[in-house]
């Protein structure tokens, strides 16, 4: 009984370790204002980590991420607006950071391609449509041969 203590006992130690261990560390930025908490996460939700794959400010635990969340944090709480954090973050770390980049020349095929893709889709499935509506009008004609077989295998079913 008392070993079976024992090994209870070290698999409750084991895995509260490995509870531990896979926990990820908290921010504790005090915001001085509730309202600056709310343009804080919400700016830090909009801009993505330059160090992961499509992860936001927020959900990645890089410490590029740790980091420029303080920072986007502290220029909040300094009254700086959300404009001017954008383009502090941009200039640092390139238009990549933004989850909406802005309309401009270099964004183009980003904000238009899918309607392209659309349209084409659209055409080339108009096209396919209508060449199989042109192929499908022309009467399928078979043989009198084919025509008797045909009348004498369906007299047969029916009998």
């Amino acid at each position: 009984m008392r070993t079976l203590t024992k090994i209870i006992g070290g698999l409750v130690l084991l895995f509260s370790m490995t509870t531990a261990v896979m926990a990820t560390p908290v921010d504790t930025y005090e915001f001085k204002t509730p309202e600056n908490q709310k343009r804080g996460l919400s700016l830090a939700h909009e801009l993505r980590c330059p160090q992961c794959q499509n992860q936001n400010l927020i959900d990645s635990n890089s410490p590029v991420a740790r980091d420029l969340r303080l920072e986007v944090f502290k220029m909040v709480d300094e009254g700086k607006g959300d404009d001017e954090i954008i383009e502090f973050m941009t200039s640092r770390y390139g238009e990549f950071v933004l989850y909406n980049p802005k309309m401009e020349t270099k964004t183009y095929i980003l904000w238009l391609g899918p309607i392209g893709l659309l349209l084409m889709g659209l055409v080339i499935g108009f096209i396919f449509i209508r060449k199989q509506r042109i192929s499908g009008n022309v009467p399928n004609e078979i043989s009198e041969e084919d025509q008797r077989e045909l009348d004498t295998l369906l007299k047969r079913n029916i009998k």
